[in-house]
């Protein structure tokens, strides 16, 4: 948006000025805001003008509407402050009960639906200005929850809550909690008065996968004694799986604490698998250099305890 002569005289305050006149499309009112007067909002756009070379905002009867240029120029603005705001406000000292910074989480839908709970009624306690966004990892091979560690780096999120016990030595993490799956159904199923190994695998299924691909973790199991099951449809979260057997005959192996949450209001059940399912060790993941932010480290810490294991 500015090359390097225009950032010689360029002032941070002017796209301030942008932003609030964008919003208000009213001089008089912007000036109100921004506690400036008329004039020095006028000046302000005049200097905006000469800067981007374009008019920016045309007057009209009842204030300013914006032009194409300025339209164009409304989310990359907003991106800049926001980021400049984020800049300011990790200098400043970090106070929890005072703090309105918010931070962003990545997790899988059936890990969210449990953290989150808690977390939030923890920060309606001590915490009652910090806001919190949701980023949804969705469900892939082992290998690929590592891109969350991609997106970790380049901080499109602060945090990640994934079942990986092997991350970077230049990553920090903790166990937040183990999960183990069950088989999920709707209420009164007629699996539930037979679940036997022979007529699970007779069961039409539904897998959670991001790609479509049906075969995960239970068929690896299942394979292993021999034994195949029929995926009859696949789908993208946890939640979407846990709508479907509510309505249906298909059965889900899904995760046990994500069940029992919603258990009631979706009215199914779960079982013990049949066979051994592996268990999963969810951790909250966040770059050793972001720890320096004590905001983003305070939150770390109300996620978990600290883990010993294999790193690499």
């Amino acid at each position: 948006m500015l090359n390097e002569i225009d950032l010689s005289r360029a002032d941070l305050n002017l796209l301030v000025l942008f932003q609030v006149v964008l919003e208000e499309c009213h001089v008089g009112r912007a000036a109100a805001r921004l506690n400036l007067s008329p004039s020095a909002v006028s000046h302000g756009l005049g200097r905006l003008r000469q800067l981007l070379n374009d008019p920016l905002f045309l007057r009209t009867p009842k204030g300013v509407v914006p032009t194409a240029r300025a339209v164009e120029l409304t989310e990359p603005v907003a991106d800049i402050l926001a980021r400049v705001r984020s800049v300011i406000s990790t200098a400043e000292r970090f106070n929890p009960a005072t703090s309105a910074r918010r931070f962003t989480i990545g997790a899988p839908d059936g890990v969210s639906a449990v953290v989150l709970h808690p977390l939030l009624t923890e920060l309606a306690r001590i915490a009652p200005r910090i806001d919190i966004g949701i980023c949804q990892i969705l469900p892939s091979p082992a290998r690929v929850w590592h891109s969350a560690i991609a997106d970790l780096e380049a901080r499109a999120m602060d945090i990640a809550i994934v079942p990986v016990d092997d991350v970077p030595l230049r990553f920090e993490k903790r166990l937040v909690y183990e999960e183990t799956f069950v088989v999920a159904m709707r209420a009164g199923h007629p699996f539930a008065d037979d679940p036997s190994l022979d007529r699970y695998c007779e069961m039409q299924h539904v897998v959670v996968s991001e790609s479509g691909d049906p075969y995960g973790f239970v068929d690896e199991q299942l394979a292993r004694q021999g034994r195949t099951r029929r995926i009859a449809l696949t789908v993208p979260n946890f939640m979407f799986a846990l709508a479907i057997i509510a309505e249906t005959d298909l059965i889900a192996a899904l995760p046990k604490r994500f069940v029992a949450m919603y258990a009631a209001r979706f009215r199914v059940r779960s079982l013990n698998a049949p066979i051994p399912l592996p268990d999963f060790r969810l951790h909250a993941v966040a770059p050793k250099v972001a720890m320096l932010d004590t905001g983003l480290s305070w939150l770390f810490s109300m996620l978990g305890k600290p883990t010993e294991g294999r790193q690499k």
